[in-house]
């Protein structure tokens, strides 16, 4: 039974955790459509994930692929905010913008994006990011609730995320065009300079051609 990326995408938590090996759900959902990896790969979204995408693909269920680590508990980032350095190390992992903050200046997670995906934990250089328990106890939104997708908190986290892709996506276009840019004007410049320096030959060949003609005569 086929079935689209967009379809299994829309089953799945969208922490882009990279647990599953992929950079983000949606290549994830691409790569289960083509049949290139399994659907016991998310577990954030669980075993009740992998049964909605058996249903939807007509693959057989299985159990969550224990290589792909443990989500089951809901967790939240928690910046240390006296031992930040202001690196933005762990603003640049970040797959929904969930870290706010300035070169050099103390960073803070806004907790309701914070999807719990853990990227920015080994990004930071001083070790001063947690993952506690998000429980509403604390005062921390449950993401992704347990077993469960949370379809709007997904929803909005889709969108962090694709927004966050097509700005890197813009910055990454202006750097190529400002290196070609540059590499163009380098070229006019090594060009110019080339053709400079031919000229300069070429004059100091005939001046030299003059000199021998006087000499003979």
């Amino acid at each position: 039974m086929a079935s689209d990326a967009t379809a299994i995408d829309a089953l799945l938590p969208q922490t882009q955790c990279r647990r599953c090996g992929y950079d983000g759900c949606r290549p994830y959902a691409e790569a289960i459509a083509a049949g290139e990896t399994d659907i016991n790969r998310c577990p954030p979204g669980g075993q009740a994930t992998v049964a909605s995408l058996a249903v939807l693909t007509g693959r057989a269920e299985k159990p969550l692929d224990p290589e792909c680590g443990d989500a089951s508990v809901s967790r939240v980032a928690v910046i240390r905010e006296a031992e930040c350095i202001g690196c933005t190390r762990c603003i640049q992992v970040c797959p929904t913008d969930a870290i706010i903050g300035a070169a050099k200046q103390m960073h803070t997670v806004i907790a309701a994006d914070c999807t719990g995906c853990e990227l920015c934990v080994p990004a930071c250089p001083v070790d001063c990011i947690d993952m506690p328990v998000s429980t509403r106890d604390t005062g921390q939104p449950l993401w992704p609730a347990p077993r469960l997708v949370d379809e709007a908190r997904a929803a909005r986290a889709r969108r962090l995320f694709e927004a966050r892709q097509k700005r890197l996506n813009r910055k990454t276009t202006r750097r190529r065009r400002k290196s070609r840019h540059d590499a163009t004007i380098d070229a006019r410049e090594d060009a110019a300079a080339g053709s400079a320096a031919k000229k300069s030959t070429i004059v100091d060949a005939i001046a030299r051609a003059k000199a021998r003609r006087a000499e003979r005569e």
